[in-house]
């Protein structure tokens, strides 16, 4: 396991973290959740910048507390703060890099960044907020990070950057032993990336599964009350009640195509499982 937290808890006022979550070498693990979820309070536990009140979290094996510089150095990061001064250009934050990442690779970051049409020598506070992020991610993986760490890389973005940064994304995966955890409140941008996804939900995980699963197995059920009463609910989780009846969540969709035809089964969309979750309660 390349990454682990176990029950890793934080009170912040009202607000409390309590979690587990492991992220596997070679894939890419999402966390989705609305703004204020927790996913940032998580992504700054496992950096170190917090410390937690509870639990433990382990990077390749080590206590996080025990990782050595050269350790550090194999995690990339993208945070929503800037990372670097606005006064800076990119020839200077490259000469930086140069200085405190051994493996830095001075001549691909260049010429990425000139790719994406990112200007050398302007200061970065004149950037827009596309070309900040995608400076952001240009940097996370200039130093052959075996693993990334992306804070809502798209957040804010139009379609067309979104497009561009899942690319780089999916691209940085085409290496051997890399993984990324990614957070982000866009499910539709983690459909085509991520291999699983955790939902957290007011600091707890509510939900995790495998991306492919959700898209092919899970269905939203849609019955009345007189049919809520009648079917077989051994493989319903969870219900939200509707003018028409209910919706209900199952993980085994095609049981009730083959069982009750009579019955409307769409295909659930992450958003759609992640709204009934939310919105709906366990069924008993």
């Amino acid at each position: 396991m390349l990454l682990r937290l176990d029950g890793v808890k934080k009170q912040y006022g009202g607000f409390r973290l309590d979690c587990s979550i492991q992220v596997q070498e070679g894939y890419v693990t999402g966390i989705i959740g609305a703004n204020g979820a927790g996913k940032s309070t998580i992504f700054k536990a496992i950096l170190g910048l917090i410390k937690p009140d509870g639990g433990k979290i382990e990077f390749l094996g080590k206590d996080s507390r025990e990782l050595t510089v050269l350790d550090r150095q194999q995690i990339g990061v993208v945070l929503s703060e800037n990372t670097f001064s606005d006064q800076l250009t990119i020839m200077d934050v490259a000469a930086v890099m140069g200085a405190t990442y051994k493996k830095f690779d001075r001549r691909r970051f260049l010429e990425k960044c000139e790719l994406y049409r990112l200007p050398l020598k302007k200061q970065i506070k004149d950037f827009s907020t596309g070309m900040k992020a995608k400076l952001k991610l240009l940097l996370a993986m200039s130093y052959e990070a075996r693993f990334l760490i992306l804070d809502e890389p798209t957040s804010g973005l139009d379609a067309v950057v979104r497009s561009e940064l899942l690319d780089e994304m999916r691209e940085y995966m085409n290496y051997d032993n890399r993984s990324i955890l990614v957070s982000s409140h866009i499910s539709s941008d983690l459909e085509g990336l991520c291999d699983n996804l955790y939902f957290l939900q007011d600091g707890k995980v509510l939900f995790h599964e495998d991306t492919d699963v959700i898209l092919s197995d899970y269905g939203i059920l849609k019955v009345s009350e007189e049919q809520y009463q009648k079917i077989n609910k051994d493989h319903i989780s969870y219900k939200k009640k509707e003018s028409f009846g209910y919706e209900l969540l199952t993980k085994e969709k095609q049981f009730y195509l083959d069982n009750y035809p009579e019955i409307v089964a769409d295909k659930g969309s992450i958003d759609d499982v992640m709204l009934i979750i939310t919105k709906g309660e366990k069924e008993r």
